[in-house]
């Protein structure tokens, strides 16, 4: 399947507010960024960020280095016609995230529902590997899934669903060799989980999907 075409296809075809994931207000991605502590001129990328409002609200909070990355350029060119004049402010990146080369290092990771998407292990180990290069040392990485109780399926797509500790295991603490989870990035990655959370997020049609919201810190 051509992950391009399917998502421009998702695009061209719904509104912003007829998609499942639609928020009126992105609440606890942005508590998560208000605990990072972040400065105004720290770079945040979020990743998978469409036609997501997150970035509406960095700006009005006086963040000044943002990146929108997503696979499908009509999420980002609508995006960009929202904001009008300030989407110049901020660094559009229209890629597969798994095939993304940073030219840069980033202060905060934020992904809400890009990682669940990713079902084979190759995938899931290349989307980690490019996090693992894009976050400084001392950064912070947000992603938010599916829970073990949520959807198992989303726009037509299989999802990973995860917990916490599944998350966690994932990401690759730093561990004594051998120790490791078969997904974990390698020895020495070291992104801790240091907050949790889970929403119970509302679709425009009214029906609930359960989310793990989890906050790391790059070692």
């Amino acid at each position: 399947m051509d992950k391009k075409a399917h998502w421009e296809d998702i695009y061209v075809t719904k509104k912003s507010d007829e998609v499942s994931w639609y928020q009126t207000s992105p609440k606890l991605s942005l508590q998560m960024i208000r605990a990072a502590g972040l400065n105004p001129a720290d770079p945040i990328i979020d990743v998978g960020g469409g036609v997501s409002g997150l970035v509406d609200h960095l700006v009005d909070l006086g963040y000044e280095d943002l990146t929108v990355l997503d696979i499908s350029q009509e999420a980002l060119g609508r995006t960009r016609q929202r904001l009008g004049g300030l989407e110049k402010k901020i660094d559009w990146i229209a890629s597969d995230v798994t095939a993304f080369k940073p030219g840069r290092q980033y202060r905060f990771w934020h992904d809400r529902a890009v990682f669940h998407f990713l079902t084979d292990l190759e995938e899931r180990k290349r989307y980690l590997q490019v996090m693992s290069r894009a976050v400084v040392g001392g950064g912070y990485v947000m992603i938010a899934t599916f829970a073990l109780d949520g959807p198992d399926k989303c726009s037509g797509l299989p999802v990973q669903r995860y917990s916490h500790e599944s998350l966690q295991e994932t990401l690759g603490p730093i561990a004594p060799l051998g120790l490791q989870g078969p997904n974990a990035l390698p020895l020495g990655s070291g992104f801790e989980m240091i907050l949790k959370d889970r929403e119970v997020h509302t679709t425009p049609w009214e029906t609930t999907q359960s989310f793990i919201y989890a906050l790391f810190r790059k070692s």
